[in-house]
């Protein structure tokens, strides 16, 4: 997109030899890109119904700070394992999910529900939620030392929806535009609680001082187990989509790593090597995050707001 630094998004496709070339790595970028995000869940058309702007529109903050693969991907990775960190809400994983089996499948569903509740109409974006909320009815059980859970419960939605949103905002802020003004990064807290509420989360913070706080008052609850280490081993051995994604899979994965707050890098392990993973994943991301976006010449989020702007020439 044309506010994200890297190369000129409207810049003239070579022609000749060098043209074929370029479309080609684009096409070839792109459907790696595609294959590790989609698959998993509802197909959505981004480009109807001409005029709607989904739950947001395209002047949102979200549209702004969802629309970068590279921050994207390394969010969700740090998401999932501050998520894991929660025993109530690892358990509904451990019990009712193919991750083990299926870590990609998980990652595509969640970038599903992410884009289409953003970018997504309106009656596409309601019926995604509507889906989850249904699925989430019967994600019922008990942990190990004996504690009943429910992936309803309205609180550990919330803890859910923090560890996401407080992710993506974090790697948007590192590798797209550290300049977003803190009052557009409150605007975005605000904007993103209404998914969660629509959900069934209560209390969600809408601001940067209130996830602050929230994500300190929850500390004395997060537990490091062995089930939360076997995430961290799935994650971390997950086969790549396709041959060619893995040295860049490598790196969004470590990048998400690198996200963690201190507090969670400490519980998980990973505050050993910290200062080397920052060396090494800072100058990386910053070195493949505009080659996707250049690959993603007709993204989701293009695609909307090719989408909400067409209501004007009707």
């Amino acid at each position: 997109m044309s506010d994200h630094a890297g190369l000129p998004p409207n810049a003239p496709e070579p022609t000749g030899f060098a043209g074929q070339l370029a479309r080609r790595l684009r096409m070839t970028l792109a459907e790696s890109i595609t294959h590790l995000t989609t698959g998993s869940g509802p197909r959505l058309d981004y480009s109807n119904p001409p005029g709607d702007p989904g739950l947001f529109g395209p002047d949102a903050v979200c549209w702004k700070v969802h629309a970068d693969f590279a921050a994207m991907m390394a969010g969700g990775v740090s998401a999932l394992l501050l998520q894991a960190l929660h025993p109530l809400a690892l358990a509904g994983v451990w019990d009712h999910s193919t991750f083990r089996i299926d870590i990609l499948g998980r990652l595509r569903r969640t970038a599903t529900f992410i884009a289409g509740t953003t970018y997504g109409s309106r009656a596409d974006a309601l019926a995604l939620i509507e889906r989850v909320k249904t699925i989430h009815v019967a994600v019922t059980g008990v942990t190990p030392d004996g504690r009943p859970y429910r992936a309803s419960d309205p609180a550990l939605l919330t803890w859910v929806h923090v560890a996401e949103v407080s992710s993506f905002l974090g790697a948007y802020l590192r590798f797209v535009n550290p300049a977003l003004p803190g009052e557009m990064q409150d605007q975005y807290y605000a904007e993103v609680a209404r998914i969660a509420e629509l959900l069934g989360a209560t209390n969600v913070p809408r601001s940067r001082a209130e996830i602050a706080a929230y994500l300190q008052s929850m500390q004395p609850e997060l537990v490091a187990s062995d089930r939360t280490f076997e995430v961290v081993r799935v994650l971390m051995v997950a086969p790549a989509p396709r041959p060619g994604m893995r040295p860049a899979g490598a790196l969004i994965r470590n990048a998400g790593i690198d996200l963690l707050p201190p507090f969670a890098q400490q519980m998980l392990g990973f505050d050993s090597f910290a200062f080397a993973r920052r060396a090494l994943v800072r100058p990386g991301m910053r070195a493949i995050a505009p080659v996707l976006r250049w690959a993603l010449v007709n993204g989701v989020s293009k695609r909307a707001r090719r989408r909400a702007a067409a209501k004007a020439t009707q």
